[in-house]
């Protein structure tokens, strides 16, 4: 539940129970334990709805945002139609905020595309260029910030935030591309060990275009690979320039570059959340005199008993 505070977001009995970093309980072991979590006042409870800090208005804000979500997930599912006939797309998933049925009034809409192998920046290249020339560069619809290709599809980072953000991806495009990444991204147990699978119900088939067809197999060959190159390497090369600023560390991080994979969040939004989100642990821990188990301590003990 601190997680979800950071971001004024109070949480039903079931997200609580999907979310539980420990063992499944019973819906009566759950509800006693949040009882006895409010009669000491740990958690407060507004109707269905529980949160770590005593804010009513959390709870009109989140329906507000829940409501707007359904309308821009429409959304999404139209510009997925679009996406998915670019050359070299083989999977897109909802991700950011509206991936948890969240769309603030100044939200976007962010995409996860898997690409295939050897072809990610040429996928890349091409949906910002679109973005560019024909949304006049609007992110309101169209942010395209992270790309993997389908043979490297574990997730580098491992913490809370990258855990949170991978369980809680939606499932637009690629059906099967969407299984194959979250078995191989197993290690979210360690984080959510009772959360489900996204729904693929509604997911939009595969279906290869003519145009997309003859596009890539105009660059299938050495033609692909030298244009994938260079686009791969100019952008790193104007990232580096504009974000001249960055640590290593920090560039790494927030804008990993590597042919196999491209993450573009400048605003280093993950470390920002892992360091309010400790310090809001830290402070509990000290208020109430108490030690709270957190998965990356249990993964450190596992791997010292190995």
């Amino acid at each position: 539940m601190f997680y979800f505070d950071i971001f004024s977001y109070p949480l039903t009995f079931t997200e609580i129970r999907e979310l539980a970093a420990g063992p499944t309980l019973s819906e009566g072991e759950l509800r006693a334990q949040l009882e006895q979590a409010i009669s000491s006042g740990w958690i407060f409870q507004q109707g269905d709805y529980f949160s770590c800090q005593d804010r009513p208005e959390w709870v009109a804000r989140r329906i507000d945002n829940n409501k707007r979500a359904e309308r821009y997930i429409r959304h999404a599912y139209r510009m997925t139609h679009l996406i998915r006939r670019f050359p070299f797309v083989r999977g897109v998933f909802l991700s950011g905020a509206l991936s948890k049925n969240v769309m603030p009034r100044d939200g976007d809409i962010d995409y996860f595309i898997v690409t295939k192998p050897g072809r990610l920046w040429v996928s890349r290249t091409l949906l910002v260029l679109f973005k560019k020339v024909f949304l006049l560069n609007s992110h309101k619809f169209f942010c395209v910030n992270y790309f993997v290709d389908e043979d490297h599809l574990t997730i580098e980072e491992q913490n809370q935030f990258t855990a949170t953000e991978v369980a809680t991806l939606k499932p637009l495009y690629g059906r099967s591309m969407y299984q194959k990444f979250m078995a191989t991204n197993d290690w979210l147990s360690l984080y959510y060990p009772n959360f489900p699978l996204r729904e693929t119900e509604k997911t939009i088939p595969h279906k290869t275009s003519k145009v997309q067809g003859a596009l890539e197999w105009l660059l299938n060959g050495q033609l692909g690979e030298y244009i994938d190159s260079y686009f791969y390497e100019r952008t790193l090369k104007y990232w580096q320039r504009k974000f001249a600023n960055f640590e290593a560390d920090k560039f790494s991080t927030a804008l990993k570059s590597r042919p196999y994979v491209s993450k573009h969040h400048p605003q280093d939004f993950q470390n920002r959340v892992l360091s309010e989100l400790e310090k809001r642990i830290v402070a509990f821990e000290q208020q109430n005199g108490v030690r709270l188990e957190r998965p990356e301590l249990k993964n450190l003990s596992t791997s010292i008993e190995k």
